[in-house]
């Protein structure tokens, strides 16, 4: 089966995937799987599929690691490999961003470099993942298998077209992998700065040293049963923050076409999504601000920074805006957070979680004195508008990215002119081309 086979591309070789390059299943012999002995002191990476289909285009994070005993039962992949999934989510794919194991419901694929590359792969299988997914919807656990990839077809462009396409759709991956960085870097400085202020009671005093540890006078509190500096308050959220419950929209009338405002419900506030709209009318109170808190109140209880304007919120899920005399977003999470995750943890697997108003009206928060707080909230607001804005231009660059990738892939679309340069700065030079000279893409 050929999946990006077009009258478009009809003169480009067909290859199967072992003429581009080696795969073979991950390795996870042991069983069972979570035995203790394989992760105890241990230090090599090891991921899942979830953490695959959770990536952008590279794998630079993992959640478990094996040790020597778990090493000698699975198998260490080497950076660059190209992941393909085959179980449960399948066709994902994305690369490793440094040496990992995996289990056997991931492939590794390494491409021969004069036939094809790692990067390309991702892409076509980018591309061709929802075909896949609809062709075995419904076999036995929705897997495929080694034979299934084997007997796999592409149609591949000559080296200098296919190096042009795969270095266009890479520039705009890789801006959005910096500013993911950028992002982490970014909320981890906003986290030790709240740490050390509002955990530790360290911020500078009035002679610049830590308040706390320099000997900074502590009162004890009733509320929250420890000393907290001499002038901080303890307050209910709710009267700190504007906090406002979703509009209870008719599913009835929701669509996918775009018709009348985005909607936002809960399964959209862990990656900032529009799933549907309504034409229903609904009160400006419910439309959302950049740089909102939206928490689920369901489920898995999702809390999330908001980066889109004119969308409104759904019934079931929280958003919390902070005011003039209020602290920031940021604090506001990093003090909930905690709160939040403890209710989720204590939710059983069977039973679905709920949060209730009056949870929301327990929560309290610790406002410092005036100077304090105005330093902290200038900090937070700030990081919280940068990270704003990086996500903003990620989910741009990624329609660009998802708007050219079927027309690139299918032939449909041509580079015309492009040096062999991944560099964000001549992409985006060459883009404005587009629209304005037509240089730089050919449509077929």
């Amino acid at each position: 089966m050929i999946f990006n086979n077009s009258k478009f591309n009809n003169h480009w070789p067909t290859k199967a995937l072992n003429e581009l390059g080696t795969f073979n299943r991950g390795k996870s012999k042991h069983r069972p799987r979570n035995d203790k002995r394989l992760f105890d002191n241990g230090s090599i990476p090891l991921i899942q599929t979830g953490e695959v289909r959770q990536s952008n285009l590279f794998i630079d994070s993992h959640s478990a690691n094996y040790n020597d005993f778990g090493l000698a039962q699975s198998k260490l992949w080497p950076k660059n490999t190209l992941c393909i999934t085959i179980a449960a989510n399948i066709a994902e794919t994305a690369m490793l961003g440094y040496d990992m194991c995996f289990p056997d419901s991931i492939v590794g694929f390494n491409a021969f470099p004069d036939e094809c590359s790692e990067v390309f792969m991702h892409y076509i299988f980018t591309y061709i993942r929802s075909s896949i997914q609809n062709r075995i919807q419904g076999s036995i656990q929705d897997n495929i298998n080694i034979e299934y990839l084997t007997n796999l077809k592409f149609k591949i462009p000559g080296r200098d077209e296919r190096k042009q396409i795969e270095n266009l759709l890479y520039s705009l991956d890789t801006k959005i992998e910096v500013n993911n960085k950028i992002n982490q870097e970014m909320e981890a400085m906003a986290k030790t700065i709240y740490d050390y202020w509002f955990v530790q009671f360290d911020f500078p005093d009035t002679n610049g040293k830590p308040y706390k540890s320099s000997g900074g006078k502590m009162v004890y509190n009733e509320k929250l049963k420890r000393d907290i500096p001499e002038g901080w308050e303890v307050k209910p959220l709710t009267d700190e923050m504007d906090l406002q419950y979703g509009f209870p929209f008719s599913t009835k009338l929701f669509n996918e076409e775009r018709n009348g405002v985005p909607i936002i419900r809960i399964r959209d506030i862990q990656k900032c999504t529009i799933s549907n709209y309504s034409t229903e009318e609904v009160d400006i109170k419910y439309k959302l601000e950049k740089g909102d808190i939206l928490i689920g109140m369901d489920g898995n209880f999702h809390i999330n920074y908001w980066n889109k304007e004119d969308c409104f919120l759904n019934q079931r899920s929280l958003r919390i805006r902070t005011t003039n005399d209020s602290i920031s977003e940021i604090q506001a999470r990093y003090m909930i957070e905690p709160y939040i995750k403890a209710r989720e943890k204590n939710v059983s697997r069977t039973t679905v979680g709920h949060l209730s108003a009056r949870d929301i009206n327990d929560l309290k928060i610790l406002k410092a004195t005036q100077e304090i707080q105005s330093n902290a909230n200038s900090f937070f607001k700030s990081t919280l508008n940068k990270i704003v804005s990086n996500r903003e231009q990620n989910q741009k660059l990624a329609e660009l990215r998802d708007w050219l990738l079927p027309m690139l892939m299918n032939g449909q679309v041509r580079v015309a002119h492009s040096e062999d340069k991944r560099n964000l700065g001549e992409v985006e030079e060459k883009l404005g081309m587009v629209a304005e000279e037509g240089e730089v893409y050919k449509m077929e």
